[in-house]
């Protein structure tokens, strides 16, 4: 077996090889890797009163945050850059809606709810505490104005509406809920009703949070635009977005939230020169320090990491010698490219060996497995990653290989 390792040093060829196996990627929603889940705070409790010291864990070290819980994921990878007590059980107050809209989509996506198709309004929705949309009670108001004034205007009288029409009953739409996050894998969600409004047994954990948001962007692309709108206009009433780094135009979503049991939380997404992050906080004391916090927060999120291209297609990693072949060597290439999300700095920590059995045997045919790069990574995670051989290499002939086995 040969082996030769290599250092990764800005700006050298080889250097700038790797393979990602999502090093910092997404924890499993269920197993070994997952955090015990801890029950919702009590109603009458407020989360936010005592912050836990304990400060969040990223790849590149511990950072401190005045949110109880928190998650910051790359959409792109997956990965997980922040988190802290992601998995515990919350209060998700508002945030709660996103999974009403990830539903009402669907129905929309699938033809099952038109956008200028109005739905009625009950009394139960009119009479709904809370943020509101201010519906009139015993009209018909249009799906598109709906989601409208459930994503901007936080309204529950909306979210009301929307169950009512699409299940029949609040009660029948919230175990479409439920059965939908058991599809996506929220382990740690679960649903009593469709706006957030505080009730026992009513629970999402952060990581489920940036999740939903991510599957959210992915699924309904064409919906998606509704989280970004700034201000909403119904019933002769202007309601400006409660999501203060949508206002400011550094994110283009997704929701906030805020009861006493929670705290104030937020969710958000941004994307800046072809990388998009997503954040979920909750459990900070106000609302201004939320709108502080998730900046500052999503600014670290894009300070911090970048999306290396750490491997190029064809890159040659070593020139193999050849048992009985046309040609005495051949290259060893990767077959396809690779980017993965890496602290910066990433260059001067990692290491790089190639492992093949060797020398190979003619005949060899392009693109046929040869051996693996081992890439060891800051932190010391490792990632493996196929080589093949580069071009075909044709064995010799009988006299060419007794003429070969008299020079060896």
């Amino acid at each position: 077996m040969h082996t030769r390792r290599f250092l990764l040093a800005g700006g050298a060829a080889l250097a700038s090889t790797g393979y990602s196996l999502n090093a910092f990627a997404r924890k499993a929603r269920t197993g070994a890797h997952a955090h015990p889940a801890t029950p919702a705070a009590p109603a009458g409790a407020s989360a936010a009163a005592t912050v836990p010291e304990a400060p969040a864990m990223t790849p590149v070290g511990p950072v401190d945050t005045v949110a109880r819980w928190a998650c910051i994921l790359d959409y792109n990878s997956g990965a997980t850059l922040l988190e802290k007590a992601a998995d515990e059980r919350m209060p998700p107050s508002s945030l709660t809606k996103m999974m009403t809209a990830y539903v009402t989509f669907g129905m929309l996506k699938s033809g099952r709810l038109k956008l200028d198709q109005a739905l009625p309004v009950s009394e139960k929705a009119w009479r709904m505490q809370g943020s509101r949309m201010f519906v009139p009670l015993g009209q018909s108001i249009p799906v598109q104005d709906l989601i409208q004034g459930m994503v901007i205007q936080s309204g529950n009288d909306a979210c009301i509406v929307l169950a009512e029409g699409i299940s029949g009953s609040e009660e029948q739409f919230v175990a479409v809920m439920n059965d939908t996050a058991g599809k996506l894998g929220l382990s740690n969600s679960h649903f009593m009703n469709a706006t957030g409004w505080p009730a026992e047994n009513h629970y999402m954990s952060a990581r489920d949070v940036a999740y939903l948001a991510l599957r959210l962007i992915h699924d309904f692309p064409e919906y998606y635009h509704y989280f970004s709108e700034k201000e909403f206009f119904f019933n002769k009433i202007r309601q400006e977005n409660r999501n203060a780094l949508v206002v400011k135009g550094l994110a283009d979503g997704l929701k906030t939230g805020h009861t006493d049991a929670g705290g104030f939380g937020l969710c958000a997404s941004s994307e800046r020169e072809g990388r998009r992050v997503i954040l979920a906080l909750n459990g900070m004391p106000t609302s201004n320090v939320r709108a502080r916090e998730s900046e500052r927060l999503m600014g670290w999120a894009f300070a911090n990491f970048e999306a290396a291209k750490i491997l190029n297609k064809g890159e040659v990693v070593e020139q193999a010698p050849v048992w009985m072949g046309q040609s005495q060597t051949v290259p060893l290439v990767v077959a396809q490219d690779f980017t993965m999300l890496l602290p910066h700095g990433w260059r001067n920590s990692t290491h790089v060996s190639l492992d093949y059995q060797g020398p190979l045997a003619a005949p060899l045919k392009a693109g046929q497995p040869a051996g693996q790069l081992t890439v060891l990574l800051p932190g010391g995670r490792q990632a493996l990653v196929p080589v093949v051989v580069g071009q075909d290499v044709p064995a010799l002939g009988v006299l060419g290989r007794a003429a070969r086995r008299l020079h060896l």
